[in-house]
């Protein structure tokens, strides 16, 4: 797991690209590595979080053998050893990144259909300055991208992009989406100029190619055994490290099915002294057996790691458990570098019932039902809602268009605050039900086989009825809680306490609430 940074643009100094890249020497605080070339001017950077091969051998940029080919690679292949045996030549590390990079030198473009994991990378010609980018299917890992007249410059972060560019201006139309839907859709950010690299395509001769898309069409459900066994290898999988492996564990559902699955020795959870879920928690890892950690964070320090996380990132934060995650992971470092999440759950089972259920039933689609169940700000900008569902209206009946808008769009927000949370503070959080595996397998199967008899995550429920406690399987679902009252306690008469959120956001980024996001 790493922070990665690239660029052709000869406008880009040596002195500023070093600059950028240490902006996110968060994400990989063991090796610092740069490589610069004078052929398109062209230059790599990677910070290092040492996950798999912690020797020095597998350092980046990584270069192939006859010194042509170089790397840059954020992420985790969990198959590599499999795709290692497939390889004609012998290894000289132990790392999935030496794969990727024969893979792709091997069989070009078609090698990512083969990659189970979370990932973005460059592959650069050092003789003619040609490049190849990838990003994971659904886009677990960030990527963004600036291009200007065929100059480009790709980085893990905005911030870094920020600073080689001087590019601060904010993009009105991602502004608005933050404040209707608390982050961005179709690939754009906060910025004019700066674009989200697009999950489950490449980038190659300036053009990019799509590689990968949720299926479409009906599909008959997987019996238990099937379903049953595509989450144990999920889990299972997840769990290749040289480092310590920990578990998320909020007592809901989802944390405690993957707690259990891996058999962490850690768990964790964090919280409020107000609000909080540790008498779940402690319940799960008795049952479990994992040695717990509780995590509490004081209004006081919930203000200060706000602050300095979106002015470190230049970014606002989508949700208001963001800043607990991240205060999370800090403490976890100590003890496990990599954490497993229960993300992704919601969008394979329909665990946000009340839009699915209606949804299931509607007619016809209706968008400004589903900005009123959907939109999390309090005005009513139809205008960002309806551009941020379109690509997915094609799907056809309602509960098609927000089964695909959930597990792609909304997901793709959940997975970027996963990762800006967790490797703010140098820790690597992997996804067992983000597996493609598993997301194709669900794609399109009936609502009645996900809320079987009205029961919220039924198919999940059932698995693992014997396995977890029978209080946690029968608990009603809840969200992470933040006492946003305690937390930011002036606001504008009659504004919403998630209003107040967004704008404090934008505030500290010097950015004013927009007049569209007023409600009449």
């Amino acid at each position: 797991m790493c922070g990665l940074l690239f660029t052709n643009d000869p406008r880009v100094s040596p002195e500023s690209f070093r600059a950028a890249l240490g902006l996110m020497r968060h994400r990989g605080p063991d090796v610092v590595g740069m490589y610069r070339t004078t052929v398109d001017s062209v230059q790599l950077g990677h910070n290092r979080l040492k996950i798999l091969d912690l020797d020095n051998r597998s350092n980046q940029p990584f270069l192939s053998r006859d010194g042509r080919h170089a790397i840059i690679y954020n992420g985790e292949v969990y198959n590599f050893r499999e795709l290692a045996a497939q390889l004609d030549e012998p290894l000289r590390t132990t790392s999935d990144t030496e794969v990727l990079l024969e893979l792709f030198l091997q069989h070009g473009p078609s090698m990512l259909s083969r990659l189970n994991g979370m990932f973005a990378f460059v592959v650069v010609d050092l003789e003619n300055g040609e490049f190849f980018a990838a990003r994971d299917r659904l886009g677990v890992k960030p990527l963004y991208v600036h291009e200007d007249g065929g100059r480009w410059i790709l980085s893990s972060e905005i911030r870094p992009i920020l600073q080689a560019t001087g590019r601060t201006a904010p993009d009105p139309i991602g502004v608005r989406q933050y404040c209707t839907l608390r982050t961005f859709f179709n690939g754009r950010t906060l910025y004019q100029g700066v674009c989200m690299f697009p999950p489950g395509h490449y980038l190659q001769g300036g053009r990019f190619r799509k590689y990968w898309e949720l299926p479409e069409g009906d599909r008959t459900p997987p019996d238990d055994e099937e379903l049953g066994a595509l989450i144990e290898s999920a889990v299972r999988l997840r769990m290749v490290s040289d480092v310590p492996v920990g578990s998320y564990l909020s007592g809901g559902l989802d944390s405690t099915v993957v707690a259990a699955l891996s058999g962490c020795h850690d768990s964790w959870v964090v919280g409020m002294p107000k609000n909080n879920e540790f008498e779940w928690a402690c319940l799960a890892a008795a049952h479990l057996g994992s040695r717990h950690h509780e995590i509490s964070v004081t209004p006081e320090q919930y203000r200060e790691i706000l602050e300095n996380v979106v002015r470190a990132r230049a970014e606002p934060i989508s949700v208001p458990n963001e800043v607990l995650l991240h205060a999370l992971s800090a403490e976890a470092r100590k003890e496990n570098t990599v954490l497993l999440s229960g993300e992704g759950a919601d969008e394979l089972f329909f665990g946000y019932d009340r839009i699915f259920r209606w949804a299931a039933t509607a007619e016809a689609w209706d968008l400004p039902q589903f900005a009123r169940l959907y939109a999390y700000g309090s005005g009513r900008d139809l205008e960002i809602v309806e551009d941020a569902v379109a690509p997915f209206l094609v799907r056809g009946s309602p509960v098609a268009i927000v089964a695909a808008f959930f597990q792609v769009a909304h997901l793709h927000g959940l997975l970027r605050r996963l990762d800006a949370a967790t490797m703010g503070a140098s820790v690597e959080a992997r996804t067992p039900f983000v597996d493609y595996r598993l997301v194709e397998r669900l794609a399109g199967v009936p609502y009645a086989y996900r809320l079987a008899n009205g029961v919220v995550k039924a198919p999940l429920k059932r698995l693992f009825a014997t396995r977890i406690p029978s209080q946690i399987v029968e608990r009603d679902k809840v969200g992470f809680p933040v006492d946003l009252a305690a937390v930011l306690p002036d606001g504008q008469p009659g504004q919403t306490p998630m209003d107040r959120f967004f704008e404090h956001n934008l505030r500290l980024l010097g950015i004013d609430w927009p007049a569209e996001n007023t409600e009449a």
